[in-house]
């Protein structure tokens, strides 16, 4: 075993290419939960998203020999579910990566940790996380895919162009259309 609990990502998914499946098992603890949210958000059915993680996870066992470090692994692995996901539409008709994009470059703002909340304002909290998930759900397939990568693998508009196969500034437009949108509907 040539890997801790604090080894990296990279440098697990590499010990697994060689052979070591315990590095296998600490990669899909790490990442089984956000790459489901990230799927379930996207195509918004349980099973559905049940299946692509199972997918999205063989993929990566079956590519496993020919890993090679060329980013981080999270936008590898993100690219591995979102080609999971554009698959699934394909067999199913269904597309709706719509982007809207433009010449304003707002800079992209992070929404509130609610870990920051007072105790006190619990009940106003889960309304405030119903209302947002409400709000991501109907949100533009393009522009949730941005903000669910961001948002639950941790990546940046760099990854996200990466992992989406478009260009830096369509990422980004995307990420902060979701944004706004996201802050105009918590306004309301």
């Amino acid at each position: 075993m040539s890997w801790s609990a604090e080894s990296s990502d990279e440098e697990l998914m590499l010990s697994y290419r060689d052979g070591d499946a315990g590095a296998f098992d600490a990669l899909y603890a790490r990442h089984k939960g956000g790459v489901y949210r990230y799927l379930l958000r996207q195509c918004r059915d349980a099973a559905t998203a049940e299946e692509l993680v199972q997918e999205v996870w063989m993929n990566l066992i079956r590519a496993r020999a020919g890993y090679t470090v060329q980013a981080k692994f999270t936008t590898y692995l993100y690219r591995v579910a979102h080609n999971r996901l554009i698959d699934h539409y394909r067999r199913n008709g269904h597309v709706d990566m719509v982007s809207f994009d433009d010449e304003d470059r707002e800079e992209i703002v992070e929404l509130p940790d609610e870990r920051e909340r007072p105790a006190d304002a619990a009940l106003d909290a889960r309304r405030q996380a119903g209302r947002l998930l409400e709000l991501i759900a109907a949100l533009p397939g393009a522009q949730r895919e941005a903000f669910l990568l961001q948002q639950e693998g941790g990546m940046s508009v760099e990854e996200i162009a990466l992992a989406t196969g478009v260009n830096r500034e369509t990422a980004k437009s995307r990420l902060r259309y979701a944004m706004a949108r996201l802050r105009q509907g918590m306004r309301e």
